[in-house]
């Protein structure tokens, strides 16, 4: 039979009337002779509160405790959906990340999946079972300890299981009904894609677009699994994303992030080395560094800005003080009050113009640009936070209905 993976996030089982309600869809998708695993994540805000919690009785919890009480999270969600189910008269068999099989490595807070043993799985399905796996977590085979995955975890449980043993296509139910062109809190107008590449989707996702998170897409490019994103509430189709084949619209979205800092070193040494120095220091406390702009030297010095996820600023500064004031530069500063806006588009990079409407539409909507970085399929800029609302409506207006390219206006 063909093999459906369906993963519901938090707000869809955030309370036992809307897990009936998965488990009703569920249901009737094994009914119509489709093999199902499910991954699930933990009800509502409930890893918020085991958070919460754990910071209520220590200042700094162990990592691997912390992995040990947030995987509880997804372990409730697990049993009771499989209880819903044979209720429903659907025999349903749960099972926690290392019961699936689901090998990390051994950083705790944010393990990767290393590999995926999917006997029980397999076993289940054979029995007939719906296989609920909890998502968000694995186990370090080396110590045996229990792992959390980190933000996307769900999602990347998921596409890995797709992948690993073989399905038809991997759906991803969430609270809205696709990807749109840009947030439609921020931009009411904002229309649902029907399909995005999977490039795309990455640019996406790194541009702040939460609705699915880059890792799971990652995974999905790299195994060609299909993506399907859609609401839990309603029937309707959602957004595939997968493999584009032809031409495509320039612009598919505005994606924002209001998530970062941005760090700048002034005054640095311009000599070769130096940035290694910096993002090698960086590197070794783990910090995520997203744009990098290095200014044109001048008097034997330049300076340096970079932004971080706004969690890892403080550790950003302490990381690099030490350097900074090795290399003798005059000064470290870190800014939070900044937002990052991206353009993407997978035509972007044969469609000359592109980067100019970008800045002209920013210019006349009076919004200052701090950084820019660019790909072929996107281009990113930092503004202040205030504004970034103002720059995602500027540049949807500018670009939607999204310029078509050539080829396809030619055709068509």
């Amino acid at each position: 039979m063909p093999l459906v993976v369906q993963k519901y996030g938090g707000t869809s089982v955030a309370d036992p009337d809307r897990i009936r309600r998965v488990a009703r869809r569920v249901a009737r998708t094994r009914r119509a002779r489709n093999d199902v695993i499910v991954v699930v994540s933990a009800m509502g805000s409930s890893t918020d509160d085991l958070i919460s919690l754990a910071h209520e009785v220590s200042s700094d919890p162990p990592a691997r405790e912390m992995d040990m009480l947030l995987t509880a999270g997804e372990r409730i969600s697990m049993a009771l959906l499989a209880m819903a189910l044979h209720s429903e008269g659907v025999p349903a068999l749960s099972l926690t990340g290392s019961q699936a099989g689901i090998l990390t490595d051994a950083s705790h807070g944010e393990a990767k999946i290393t590999e995926i043993r999917g006997t029980r799985v397999r076993e289940g399905l054979e029995k007939g079972n719906v296989v609920i796996v909890a998502g968000f977590q694995g186990v370090d085979p080396t110590s045996k300890d229990v792992t959390t995955l980190g933000r996307g975890g769900s999602d990347a449980t998921a596409v890995a299981l797709a992948s690993a043993h073989g399905a038809d296509v991997c759906e991803i139910y969430t609270d809205v009904m696709g990807v749109y062109t840009a947030d439609p809190r921020v931009v009411p107008e904002a229309r649902r894609l029907e399909t995005v590449s999977f490039d795309e989707m990455l640019e996406l996702a790194a541009g702040g677009a939460g609705v699915l998170m880059a890792r799971s897409v990652e995974v999905g490019r790299r195994f060609n699994v299909p993506i399907h994103v859609r609401s839990s509430f309603v029937e309707d189709e959602g957004t595939w994303v997968k493999e584009s084949t032809m031409e495509e619209a320039i612009i598919r979205g505005v994606a924002h992030d209001t998530s970062e800092a941005k760090a700048t070193i002034w005054g640095v040494p311009d000599r070769p080395g130096v940035a290694a120095a910096l993002f090698e220091t960086l590197a070794g406390a783990r910090i995520n560094i997203d744009m990098i702009v290095q200014n044109v030297g001048q008097d034997g010095s330049t300076d340096i800005s970079f932004t971080v996820p706004q969690s890892q600023a403080r550790a950003a500064r302490r990381a690099a003080a030490p350097l900074v004031k090795e290399l003798g530069a005059r000064d470290l500063a870190v800014d939070t009050d900044i937002a990052k806006v991206s353009l993407v588009g997978a035509g972007m990079k044969s469609s000359p113009g592109v980067a100019a409407r970008v800045f002209r539409a920013l210019a006349d909507a009076s919004i200052n640009i701090e950084m820019i970085s660019t790909s072929p399929i996107r281009i990113s800029c930092v503004v202040r936070r205030g504004s970034v609302d103002g720059a995602v409506r500027a540049l949807h207006a500018e670009f939607d209905p999204p310029v078509i390219t050539e080829e396809v206006g030619a055709n068509g």
